[in-house]
């Protein structure tokens, strides 16, 4: 066992004895099987303790403690709700159309196992084999040269699942829910395939791998440094896509009981939420990869030794459950006509602005240089960061300011540090507060309710 350890680290010696496992049919077979059963493996595995993240992160946020029952510190709630749920009763509805109601839930959960097929989870390994032999095999399934593509058209069949399964429910309240889902999964799509050009532009490829290797050595090469714009509308994006909240306008409780899963029991009740936790892991694996350089540490240190790769993915993607299940436990779901208004006339310009952004630095740097596109996305982004700044200084609410006692110590690094960033992310916010007029009959509305 030492002896296969160190020859895996040492790598092959004599090039000749290297066969390419995707050349070989044996070897293809097997590495598919073996990578199913490992991916499967994760994202079920990720799917159960990010339901206990996310419960025991808003306990932690509401002073609560969470689930702390089965196992230890609760670790074993997800295998005990996932007993309770396949013993539970599943009751049909009258009226439903079996057949697609049954088939609805597996629509919604498959694309969400599924997205991750064409991207590289590493870089290539070299296995030595009994035949004296080492086997080039690649940490993923496989990297096509539109794997882009690949992501949009398999993140947009979702809503299938969720249209179809509040129609077969034959119940009012199920089939608004669905249509809501429908519509603002369609709308946030648009800026989403907009700004999923701008890794392609700058990678000048639609493959994942190569969006990846274009991002490798040190962070700074990463694409949210080069266009930080572009990766805050794509991350909301992705939580619209997977109407996560605030975007889960299915689910709005208070007004349409529970949107699509109304008439759902048992297993296909756990489907829907199992599609929802998977696709949380499978929006942050794609944003990493478009933004944050994927597997790679941002120290070179993966391409010396290529089994850091996989931790280091799962280190990065952990953060962003904890943001997303942040966002949940802090910011209110808006009204629904805001969240349309919000997508069309705010994210749709926005992702034109940052597509613009990338251009114009692609040619400055065709022109002028590395030097002179490095200077032109600093002063793009401290022109968007300033502009950011100012809107979210001039927008906070006058008793806020006359009772913070603490402005005083509001100095040091930290603190322009945290400004800096909010003042960033304040930008489509902001930009939709100054331009919500624009809806129809949203001025006059406005006055007659400050009247």
């Amino acid at each position: 066992m030492i002896d296969f350890l160190e020859q895996l680290l040492m790598g092959p010696n004599d090039p000749n004895s290297i066969v390419v496992c995707s050349a070989h049919s044996t070897c293809s077979t097997a590495h598919a099987i073996v990578t199913t059963l490992l991916v499967f493996f994760v994202l079920l595995t990720g799917f159960a303790y990010t339901t206990v993240l996310e419960r025991r992160f808003i306990s932690f946020m509401q002073s609560r403690i969470g689930p702390n029952r089965a196992g230890p510190k609760g670790l074993l709630q997800p295998v005990s709700e996932g007993i309770k749920l396949i013993f539970k009763e599943e009751i049909i509805p009258d009226g439903a159309d079996k057949v697609v109601y049954s088939f609805a839930p597996l629509l919604k959960l498959v694309p969400s196992l599924i997205v991750l097929a064409v991207v590289p989870l590493g870089p290539h390994l070299y296995i030595p084999w009994f035949d004296d032999k080492w086997y080039e095999i690649a940490q993923g399934f496989t990297d096509v040269n539109v794997g882009v593509l690949w992501i949009l058209a398999v993140t947009s069949i979702s809503v299938y699942g969720i249209t179809l399964a509040g129609w077969a429910s034959n119940n009012k309240y199920a089939l608004l829910g669905a249509l809501r889902a429908s519509a603002s999964m369609i709308s946030y799509e648009l800026s989403l395939g907009t700004v999923f050009a701008v890794p392609i532009m700058l990678a000048g490829s639609m493959s994942i791998g190569d969006i990846i290797d274009k991002q490798s050595g040190l962070f700074v090469n990463w694409y949210i440094f080069q266009n930080p714009l572009a990766a805050i509308i794509m991350f909301i994006a992705l939580m619209a896509e997977i109407s996560r909240a605030p975007f889960d306008m299915p689910e709005a409780e208070q007004e349409l009981v529970a949107g699509h899963i109304t008439e759902y029991s048992g297993m296909k009740f756990a489907l829907f939420f199992l599609a929802e936790y998977v696709n949380m892991i499978g929006i942050s694996v794609i944003f990493i990869t478009m933004f944050m350089g994927g597997y790679e540490d941002g120290f070179g240190l993966v391409k010396g030794a290529p089994l850091l790769a996989l931790p280091i993915l799962i280190g990065k993607v952990i953060p962003l459950l904890i943001i997303m299940v942040w966002i949940r436990g802090t910011i209110f779901r808006p009204r629904y006509d805001r969240l349309m208004a919000f997508g069309w006339k705010v994210m749709l310009p926005l992702s034109l602005l940052a597509v613009m952004w990338t251009a114009v630095s692609i040619v400055i740097e065709q022109e002028g240089g590395s030097i002179a596109y490095l200077i032109s996305v600093a002063v793009l982004f401290l022109i968007v960061a300033a502009l950011g700044y100012a809107f979210n200084r001039g927008t906070a609410p006058e008793s806020v300011i006359e009772l913070d006692d603490f402005e005083r110590e509001k100095v040091g690094l930290g603190y322009i540090v945290l400004q800096f960033v909010g003042g960033l992310l304040s930008v489509p916010f902001v930009a939709y507060e100054a331009f919500k007029h624009l809806r129809p009959g949203g001025s006059e509305k406005e006055a007659k309710a400050k009247s």
